[in-house]
């Protein structure tokens, strides 16, 4: 499995990225102050939360918190 977007939303993780970096954003919580994004189903929280932690923007793996 691909997994590289808030499929919701269609926001891609490198724009998260670019974003977090660009503000300082540290949480899913800061990011949605700044991008739509992770409000419906919110599967894709814990990938940008590891995003925040590794930098990774595509992740193969399904991550289960």
């Amino acid at each position: 499995m691909h997994i590289d977007r808030c499929y919701c939303y269609e926001v891609r993780l490198a724009r998260l990225k670019r974003v977090a970096e660009a503000t300082g954003a540290d949480s899913v919580a800061a990011l949605q102050e700044r991008v739509e994004f992770g409000k419906n189903c919110q599967l894709c929280h814990p990938y940008v939360r590891r995003m925040l932690q590794t930098g990774e923007v595509v992740f193969e793996e399904v991550i289960r918190e």
